[in-house]
């Protein structure tokens, strides 16, 4: 049986990953959101991401927090492999991770035949999209509009979605789950 390839992304409530300037630090997870990432994530075998996420999450490799939630986190990040797409990437910072040139839809659907795996990075995510890879949507969706920057979701893209799951948290960030239908 295939594995399931998942979109995941924190996003403000106006649908961006990022501001204009690049910054997401208004969408930083409590401890409560943290627990439920990281449990979502415990049986990811694979992380696909673009260079600049792939930079973001090198943090995770020497991470050596105080609170258990990201103590976990980076336990989980680590035991998973990673795949950085990336033209100019010479090398990577990171046990169990390999480079590829190009997004290429027959590695990443024998990637899923391994197991599970997400896709990050917005413009590795509408590849996979519109390539008609991905079988859930998952978004983390913070009480917070920013205006502008980095959409989660591409356009051009129209999908059809069923939902999975719903869930509040205490914060206001509200997590929505969906199955693609073709």
């Amino acid at each position: 049986m295939s594995g399931r390839l998942i979109y995941s992304a924190i996003a403000s409530l106006d649908g961006y990953i990022e501001d204009t300037d690049g910054k997401f630090d208004w969408s930083a997870p409590d401890e409560e959101v943290h627990a439920f990432v990281n449990d979502a994530q415990r049986e990811i075998g694979t992380h696909l991401y673009g260079r600049r996420l792939y930079d973001v999450m090198v943090a995770w490799e020497t991470m050596d927090d105080d609170e258990p939630v990201m103590r976990d986190y980076a336990e989980i990040w680590r035991a998973a492999d990673k795949v950085v797409y990336s033209t100019t990437l010479q090398e990577v910072a990171t046990a169990r991770t390999r480079i590829e040139r190009s997004f290429e839809p027959d590695a990443v659907r024998a990637i899923k035949e391994q197991g599970d795996c997400t896709v990050g990075g917005a413009a590795l995510a509408a590849e996979a999209l519109r390539a008609g890879l991905v079988d859930e949507v998952q978004l983390l969706l913070s009480p917070v509009i920013i205006g502008g920057g980095t959409r989660a979701l591409p356009d051009g893209v129209r999908l059809g979605l069923e939902l999975l799951d719903e869930r509040r948290f205490s914060n206001g960030v509200v997590h929505l789950a969906y199955r693609t239908q073709s």
